[in-house]
């Protein structure tokens, strides 16, 4: 085995390493590596044949003429005028002139495998073809080298099933087919093997269940086949191998508990089991094996205590159980584990106290509590921890001042204490090392002043201190930070002057300083931070006029100096900040007139200019921004006729221009703004007819009041009247006068039948049938939902949309539902009709773990509603607004986030018949459950396609999510949601809706500079570093842009989607840190390649 391939097995098998010592590293390679290159070959004395050398020579020269060019020049050496191969490069032979070993190793060679004929290679013991670019299938009589001993396929593109004749090689020792394309099942023969030392199928690729021949495999002292799609249970026969040293099964969608056979395994080191779905407590026999090393059992359902006998693991340098649902207090005895260097219990149910015990793991580099319910002070004993390199302690309920000895810990890089309850100074020495990139103790109640170290801690990338009530003078605080990112100081008593040298942060992207007691002016040299892409400095003092240096700024996203006292006109600069999507310069002292450049915006979201001294007209081109959802002018002196053009504005949602000086009627074309849902108009000079779009006609008095001449249907305004009072009303009264009579007789006669009529509908009313799905009494389960809603009283609602309100309901079994109610028009009839039947018959058709599941339905004269289950965890698009909410919505979730839609579609549009349609896919339409767990709803505008036919439709979905080619076609398909996935994707990785990287992508190639930004720079900065998942981000950018391919025929199904996202698997091999937008995009790259 060559060095590269140990590097190999080092990087996946032992991911951890880089954070331990050296000589721990010495322990681990000895174990693990050692065996893997002390292979002793025996060889059979017989003599070699000239033909057998002839027929070798043979064989080598065809399989080389049929690879590509470049791969032939790799083996120059292979020439016909050769009677014997070995002399050639890669090849290897005993001493009497037999082919024993073919060793070509990461040499990029390209072709298909199986034009290399075996059937001559009788004496071959090794093969080592790993790291090239070979594919196809095996060849047949590779199975008949009855000497192999080694066989290194891995990292490859082979493609079929792994043969069951691989049974047949009862020499071989060491089986490594890894990182390849293999699909199908693991073979049963594989239990044939028993000379198995090394199997190690990690990444193929492959499905079905373990089998349970395995477990003849009793040499065997590697067994790794994680990064697989396995399901069912773990096998107990692998209890059987006891000579086991390393067990790799992480990564797959296995379920169940884990065995208690695992206690067998006396000789284990290596247990990796996380990311599946194993249930039940740990087994105890699991915490009797001595020997252990290094377990990872993290990302499971894992349930129980953690017991004493963790003290017994005298050797163990790692352990995570991380992301379960184990409950209980740690035990004290976990302080016996004296070599522990790792140890991660994040994102469980534990609490008590933290034990002070953990003070005796001083060789402890890292340590993960973070998100359990501890409570209670942090121990002193964490003093003696100094090897600390990573504390995160964020999310639970520990409270109490933080102690002295914490001082010592002077080496750490990542400190990390956010949302708990705890006061007192930070550690002034926190930094004092100077390794210090990571520090977040936001939402606590430190008071006192910046750490002293800070200000030198050069290697600062992040910092959130933020919802403190920290004091001390800013400038005298912090210093220069070239790597510094994100920098969250808001909510605090922070006070003094703003320094120019953060314009010297060349990678910062957020600069947060909002709800301090700063003043003076923003600094010019701000314009300098050209990745910046939020600047808040809202709610401070700050003074004189915005900066025209801001221009600059080109990526900014969000820009808010509200609440502050800057004075001077709206710099007509800051429409060059073309990312835009917020802009709020709300409460400040700004003057002139609306720069009719912020019309250029056109990624614009949010616009508050409110509350200024604001003069002139709104500019006509603010119909340009059509993406605005939310605008507010109100509370200046803005004056002329509302333009008729802010009413095209479709996806405006909220809008309040109240207090102003208005003039003139309500412009018409708002009767086409459908997303409109709140309008504040009050105290303007308007006059005329509400538009007929129901946030006018549904706003209070208060939001229309305070104007000279508005009518319509609101209550408290007068109705709209044509009628003049001239001559002719004479005319009319006189005529009046003479049909009186008749008149009077028609209204008698209409009188009585209408009260007849009104009878008879009350009576079917009364009686008309409830259709539902329900196994319980559809009329009691009515009458309930009308009790428990106060006939679906207002403050019960927790949501509306176009075609109704959806209410939460507590049914009198304690059941809590939601309820959607469709909107109705006054003469009873469903508004929503076709909203109703067509979600109900979507609904009854499908059920999927990731769609909202329908507990039933009513149609009724007065009411017709739908009954889902009630997700807890509201809509994603809301825990993306939410600061606090979306810091909590870590990357293993958002990741689960998008798989989890993906499976949804994959399952709508390739295992229902016909294919579903969902046709509104955005962020508003994914609920979270209590885990976090995505699940579809909204399935008013479904469709189920034709088969053999094509599909036409009206127009549905959200803005900004839907697919392009319906602004010229209304035929669609599965390309269509497919396209709103891809923003969707974005939008959860960015934190926000991409439409500016949605517009760069709109045409390919782009030249947009947003591109050629890093991805670790475009991601949602709230939550904590990605490490765990940097991969699958990278993969899951490559593929949303992919799904976003301007042309629809480009893009990938759902099902490849869904397949590529479940195999976790990066397309592209630039690390993390340093891959940009514009390496993720591949036009060249069609659905079939999304399976790689």
């Amino acid at each position: 085995m060559t060095n590269e391939r140990l590097v190999s097995v080092k990087k996946h098998f032992l991911p951890m390493l880089n954070t331990f010592p050296f000589p721990h590293m010495l322990i681990i390679l000895f174990i693990f590596v050692f065996p893997l290159v002390s292979v002793n070959y025996y060889y059979d004395t017989s003599t070699a044949g000239t033909s057998s050398s002839s027929a070798n020579v043979v064989a080598l020269l065809i399989w080389k003429a049929s690879l590509e060019s470049k791969s032939q020049l790799v083996l120059s050496s292979w020439k016909n005028t050769s009677t014997s191969p070995c002399h050639w490069d890669f090849i290897h032979c005993d001493s009497l002139g037999r082919v024993t070993e073919m060793n070509m190793p990461n040499n990029s060679i390209r072709g298909i495998f199986r034009h290399l004929d075996f059937s001559s290679f009788c004496y071959l013991r090794k093969i080592n073809l790993s790291n090239n670019s070979l594919y196809g299938i095996l060849p047949a009589n590779i199975f008949n080298l009855s000497k192999l001993s080694y066989l290194d396929l891995g990292y490859n593109d082979f493609s079929g099933m792994i043969p069951p004749e691989i049974g047949f090689l009862k020499n071989l020792e060491y089986l490594l087919l890894d990182h390849t394309r293999f699909s199908g099942f693991l073979p049963q023969e594989l239990g044939m093997l028993e000379s198995l030392l090394v199997l190690i199928m990690q990444a193929t690729n492959l499905t079905g269940t373990i089998p349970a021949s395995i477990g003849n495999l009793s040499s065997l002292s590697i067994l790794s086949l994680d990064y697989n799609n396995f399901s069912g249970h773990i096998p107990q026969e692998i209890g059987m191998l006891r000579s086991l040293k390393g067990l790799f099964l992480s990564r797959n969608t296995l379920i169940g508990s884990i065995p208690t056979s695992f206690g067998n395994l006396t000789n284990l080191e290596s247990l990796y089991l996380h990311t599946n779905s194993l249930s039940g407590p740990i087994p105890w026999e699991i915490w009797s094996l001595t020997h252990l090393m290094d377990v990872d059992l993290g990302i499971n359902h894992l349930a129980g205590q953690i017991p004493n006998s963790i003290g017994n693991f005298s050797q163990l340098f790692s352990l995570i159980l991380s992301k379960n649902s184990l409950t209980g207090e740690i035990p004290a005895s976990i302080g016996d584990s004296g070599n522990l260097l790792f140890l991660s219990l994040c994102g469980n149910r534990l609490s008590g106290s933290i034990p002070s015990s953990i003070g005796n793991l001083t060789k402890l580099n890292t340590l993960y509590l973070c998100e359990n319910g501890f409570y209670g002070p942090i121990p002193p004993s964490f003093g003696n921890l100094k090897s600390l390199a990573d504390m995160r302690l964020f999310s639970n309920k520990l409270n109490g001042s933080l102690p002295v000895e914490l001082e010592n810990i002077t080496n750490c890089k990542m400190f990390h204490l956010a949302d708990n309850n705890l006061t007192g100074h930070l550690p002034n020495n926190v930094c004092l090392g100077g390794f210090l990139t990571e520090i977040s103790v936001q939402n606590n109640r430190f008071t006192g002043g910046i750490p002293r170290s800070l200000k030198n801690c050069s290697k600062l990338s992040r910092v959130r201190l933020d919802n403190n009530k920290l004091s001390g003078k800013i400038s005298d605080a912090f210093g220069r930070y070239p790597n510094l990112d994100y920098i969250d100081l808001s909510h605090n008593e922070l006070y003094g002057k703003l320094s120019s040298q953060w314009g010297l942060c060349s990678k910062i992207t957020c600069l947060k300083m909002s709800n301090n007691n700063l003043f003076g002016s923003i600094p010019f040299e701000i314009g300098n931070a050209s990745y910046l892409q939020l600047l808040d400095l809202s709610s401070n003092h700050f003074r004189g006029k915005i900066p025209r240096s801001l221009d600059s700024l080109k990526l900014l996203f969000e820009l808010d100096f509200s609440g502050n006292e800057l004075s001077g006109g709206i710099p007509s600069q800051l429409g060059m900040l073309s990312a835009l999507a917020k802009l709020n310069l709300a409460a400040n002292h700004l003057s002139g007139i609306i720069p009719e450049q912020i019309g250029h915006l056109v990624q614009l979201l949010v616009l508050n200019l409110s509350k200024n001294m604001l003069k002139g007209n709104i500019p006509s081109n603010f119909g340009s921004l059509r993406f605005l959802q939310n605008m507010d002018l109100s509370q200046n002196m803005l004056n002329g006729e509302i333009p008729w053009q802010v009413g095209r504005l479709q996806r405006l949602e909220a809008m309040n221009l109240s207090h102003n000086k208005f003039i003139g009627s309500i412009p018409s074309s708002f009767n086409l703004c459908i997303s409109l849902s709140f309008v504040d108009i009050s105290n303007n000079q308007l006059i005329g007819r509400l538009p007929n779009n129901l946030a006018f006609q549904n706003a209070s008095l208060e939001e229309l009041r305070g104007n000279k001449g508005l009518c319509g249907h609101v209550i408290g305004l007068e109705p709209c009247s044509s009628s003049k009072i001239t001559y002719k009303r004479i005319k009319v009264s006189m005529i009046l006068s003479i049909f009186g009579g008749v008149l009077l007789l028609i209204i008698c006669l209409l009188f009585a039948i209408s009260r007849k009529r009104r009878n008879q509908i009350e009576q079917r009313e009364q009686t008309k049938d409830l259709f539902s799905i329900w196994s319980f009494d559809g009329q009691m389960t009515y009458e309930s939902i009308i009790i428990a809603t106060e006939g679906f009283n207002s403050k019960y609602c927790i949501g509306n949309g176009g075609q109704g309100s959806v209410f939460r309901v507590e049914l009198p079994c304690r059941q809590v539902v939601a309820v959607k109610k469709f909107h109705s028009l006054h003469n009873g009839e469903l508004d929503s009709l076709k909203g109703f039947k067509n979600e109900t018959k979507t609904l009854l058709k499908i059920r999927h773990r990731n769609i909202v599941k329908l507990y039933g339905f009513c149609s009724h004269a007065r009411h017709s509603f739908l009954v889902y289950e009630f997700l807890e965890g509201g809509s994603l698009s809301e825990r993306l607004r939410n600061d606090k909410k979306a810091t909590e919505l870590d990357w293993i979730k958002r990741v689960n986030i998008v798989k989890g839609v993906a499976y949804a579609l994959s399952y709508m549009h390739h295992e229902c018949s016909p294919p579903i349609l969902h046709r509104d896919i955005s962020s508003k339409n994914v609920l979270l459950d209590h885990e976090d767990r995505p699940h579809l709803s909204d399935f008013g505008t479904a469709k189920h396609l034709t088969p053999n036919s094509s599909d036409w439709t009206s127009f549905a979905g959200t803005f900004g999510y839907v697919a392009p080619e319906l602004a010229y076609t209304l035929e669609i398909n599965e390309s269509c949601d497919t396209y709103s996935f891809g923003v969707l994707s974005l939008e959860v990785i960015l934190g926000r809706h991409p439409a500016d990287i949605v517009i760069a992508v709109s045409s390919l190639p782009s030249t947009s500079e947003i591109l050629d930004i890093l991805l670790k720079d475009m991601i949602d900065q709230r939550p904590l570093s990605p490490s765990l998942v940097a991969e699958e981000l990278i993969h899951i950018t490559k593929m949303a842009f992919t799904c976003l391919h301007p042309t629809p025929q480009r893009r990938p199904t759902m099902l490849h989607v869904s397949a590529s996202l479940a195999k976790g698997k990066a397309l592209l091999n630039n690390s993390f840190p340093f891959v940009t937008l514009r390496q993720l995009i591949d036009i060249e790259l069609g659905s079939s390649e999304l399976l790689v």
